[in-house]
């Protein structure tokens, strides 16, 4: 969660719905975009892929 509120700058109140959408797959934007963020929290731990629907 701390990658997200810092990468997306969500706050406290929001991350829970936006780990929601980024778990399920629903989280969207640019390819670029998307793999900027999986490299992040792969950095972090966490294994993300950035796919295309």
């Amino acid at each position: 969660m701390r990658v997200l509120r810092v990468e997306l700058g969500v706050d406290l109140a929001n991350i829970r719905s936006v780990l929601h959408t980024v778990l399920t797959g629903d989280h969207s934007g640019t390819l670029p975009e998307m793999e900027f963020l999986a490299r992040k929290l792969r950095a972090a731990g966490v294994d993300a892929v950035a796919a295309r629907p």
